[in-house]
């Protein structure tokens, strides 16, 4: 890391998160309408846009010193938490301009963002799973303790999913009648399990108002340069839609699902991008399975995978009906209506965002569906099988 890198790192962990939650406390004690910034706290968002671009000249002047994707990817994460930043407190907005007013970040962000293959904004990964922490402190947007919780239990789950789709990637290489196939499904359960406890304890210790109005914010589209990202996605690691593809809940030649794969790609790690392209082509084990000839160790198996199944499936439906209902939904419905265009982080409406929610849910739930083929009748041939 040069000198200017880690001053803007500096920067990023301390000042930078100073006045955010200075901010965050002006706008949530406005209780008339606590999503309405304009006007307030205007030093302080002077402040954040001018010391944020004097780091970005310097670290365009220093150029692109090719210190390798660790460096880079670090870099791009603070350039995005400044750009995430600057977008919450309005200092830009896409839908009144047509190109980015961040003009040095931008370049910046693009110039990284394109070096080591991902979105040139800040993605969940900045914010989790590769989140260095220093003396016992992650890197944040505020110091407020609803955003720590957030992402202390986004990482815990994360984790959890990525263990369940490691051992169910061995399940295919040992193949689902082998008997160690039985010992990683149950791995794989344990793992789905741990997703749903932390999930648990997120609804319990979060609360609902701070996330809606001081975390959730920094999660917004915004442009880079002249196009538009959406926010990062708590989704947006590979872990999960590999457990989608190699239980057979989800195909990745159907376009509903095809077209959310797509658009989540750069969103993730390389690694984790060439995790998914390798789980696009591996065979399911819901089908692996079922195409089995008849054998002794065929009710042993079936019981296995449907545990896997149903607790993937827990998750999703917790996810879905409790989590967003509770997070999203229902405080929406507060929320002022000059507000509603900007809700969602990852763009569309929220009725769309909800509808195409459920509709990933039903299918992680192999929940019947008119509209959309599931795994329904495939999973009652494998409870058959018991």
């Amino acid at each position: 890391m040069t000198q200017n890198a880690r001053s803007f790192d500096h920067w990023i962990r301390n000042d930078f998160i100073e006045i955010n939650t200075q901010l965050e406390t002006l706008y949530f004690s406005n209780v008339s309408d606590r999503a309405d910034v304009t006007g307030i706290g205007d030093d302080l968002k002077h402040a954040l846009l001018h010391d944020g671009k004097q780091m970005m000249i310097s670290l365009l002047k220093e150029g692109n010193t090719d210190e390798g994707f660790d460096a880079g990817f670090d870099l791009l994460g603070n350039i995005g938490f400044y750009m995430a930043a600057c977008r919450r407190h309005e200092l830009t907005e896409p839908s009144r301009e047509t190109k980015s007013p961040l003009v040095e970040a931008s370049a910046l962000a693009l110039q990284v963002g394109a070096s080591i293959g991902m979105i040139p904004r800040f993605s969940t990964a900045h914010l989790t799973t590769h989140n260095q922490a220093i003396n016992g402190r992650a890197k944040s947007f505020t110091h407020l303790s609803d955003e720590a919780i957030f992402n202390e239990f986004n990482t815990r789950a994360i984790l959890a999913y990525q263990e369940a789709a490691a051992a169910l990637i061995k399940v295919v290489d040992v193949g689902i009648s082998s008997p160690v196939a039985i010992d990683l499904l149950h791995t794989a359960k344990v793992a789905l399990e741990k997703v749903y406890a932390s999930n648990h304890q997120l609804n319990h210790q979060l609360d609902v108002d701070r996330f809606f109005y001081s975390v959730r914010p920094y999660y917004k589209s915004h442009r880079v340069g002249n196009n538009v990202y959406r926010g990062a996605n708590a989704g947006d690691f590979a872990g999960i839609n590999i457990i989608d593809l190699l239980l057979g809940l989800c195909r990745a030649d159907e376009s509903y699902y095809s077209q959310l794969l797509v658009d989540k790609m750069l969103y993730m790690m390389p690694d984790d991008q060439a995790a998914l392209r390798n789980a696009m082509r591996l065979p399911n084990l819901l089908d692996s399975l079922l195409s089995c000839s008849p054998g002794s160790w065929q009710s042993e198996a079936a019981a296995a995978l449907i545990q896997v199944c149903q607790a993937h499936g827990a998750t999703a439906e917790q996810h879905h009906n409790l989590l967003v209902e509770r997070f999203i939904r229902v405080p929406s419905e507060q929320l002022a209506t000059q507000h509603h265009e900007n809700l969602t982080a990852s763009g569309p409406p929220l009725p769309v965002l909800l509808a195409a929610l459920e509709k990933l849910r039903d299918l992680r739930c192999a929940n019947p569906r008119s509209d959309i083929v599931t795994a329904s009748a495939k999973m009652r041939q494998l409870e058959e099988l018991l």
